[in-house]
């Protein structure tokens, strides 16, 4: 039941766009959960597809690609609360309290199963929820996912240190805009890797217009990033995706998340499939967005939705994680000492 093992490389990104995006497909709904306000986007009928942003974006990032995805699913693409159009309390913006934010407004639109897409720190938040809720995941698409590696970009260990309001307070400053511009285009033009990203990141920033904002993103930020790195993994439970159907897409010049990362993952991952985008970073599916769509709706139609039972689930803990073949001590002990619960 398992996604078939493959490693596919394409050449270079196309050019060609999907149909232009209706008003009425991509207006926000509103649902307060708990006393707070979730955001999020809803379209179309059939199997149930969740699409969960990265750290500091919104379900605007999935705009281009909800017209197309719905044509076979119902799709739910959320504001994570401290997000986009969501409330940014004071709060808890671990990767675990996001999975249970993501199921409670799942139940609260009558939603009890779905295949679950995760950019970045949603991958993260897309593989604990099927951590935590296994009987509720019909499969995993992670997408440039967090929570592998220790590594990271060293702008984002950067901002987790203290000082770091001051340092996102700054951008907003007259000039700051047109300079970081600047330094953007150079990099583009250099044809450096985080240059195929800047521009997304750089989106982000804008994003965070007020304090109240730019607190929610270092939180969130300082759940999964300290300055040595990431600080949870997946990797620790990888082994009870077996039976999951899963699916990695990554480009392979991520300049946040390294592709290596990737491979690492579907080595770990029981019959995972791998799917690489040459000449893109850390944003796959706006690079090539019509073959993001192909991908994610030949793997959700070609593998039946896992068969989640106790039984089988004892069994996957019981017998623990596997030990691979040239895996070192210091590589055990790194994985060990983080977790994402």
């Amino acid at each position: 039941m398992g996604g078939v093992t493959d490693v596919s490389r394409h050449g270079p990104a196309r050019a060609v766009r999907l149909r232009s995006v209706g008003d009425g497909e991509l207006e926000l709904r509103y649902r307060v959960v708990h006393g707070y306000r979730r955001a999020f986007r809803m379209a179309g009928s059939g199997p149930a597809l969740v699409l969960i942003h990265g750290i500091g974006d919104s379900s605007a990032t999935w705009a281009e690609l909800i017209p197309d995805l719905a044509r076979s699913h119902t799709v739910i693409a959320p504001d994570l609360l401290g997000h986009g159009a969501s409330d940014k309390p004071r709060a808890d913006y671990s990767v675990a309290a996001y999975a249970n934010g993501v199921r409670d407004l799942l139940t609260t639109l009558g939603i009890e199963s779905a295949t679950l897409v995760g950019h970045s720190l949603g991958g993260g938040v897309a593989m604990q929820f099927a951590y935590q809720f296994p009987e509720r995941t019909e499969r995993l698409i992670l997408v440039s996912a967090g929570g592998v590696g220790r590594e990271v970009n060293p702008v984002l260990r950067a901002v987790s240190l203290p000082g770091a309001h001051l340092a996102l307070s700054a951008l907003r400053l007259p000039g700051m805009r047109l300079q970081v511009g600047l330094a953007v285009r150079l990099m583009k033009l250099l044809d450096t890797d985080l240059g195929q990203d800047a521009p997304e990141l750089l989106t982000l920033v804008d994003a965070l217009p007020d304090e109240t904002s730019r607190n929610a993103f270092i939180r969130t930020l300082r759940a999964v990033v300290d300055w040595r790195g990431q600080v949870v993994t997946m990797l620790d439970r990888c082994y009870l995706t077996e039976g999951m159907p899963t699916m990695l897409l990554w480009g392979d010049r991520d300049s946040v998340v390294p592709v290596r990362h990737a491979y690492g993952a579907h080595e770990a991952m029981p019959g995972s499939r791998l799917e690489i985008f040459e000449g893109a970073g850390h944003f796959p599916f706006h690079s090539d967005p019509v073959r993001f769509v192909e991908l994610v709706e030949e793997f959700t139609g070609g593998s039946a939705p896992a068969d989640w039972s106790r039984e089988h689930w004892r069994e996957l803990l019981v017998d623990g994680r596997p030990v691979r073949e040239g895996v070192g001590e210091e590589e055990l002990r790194e994985v060990s000492e983080r977790s994402a619960t």
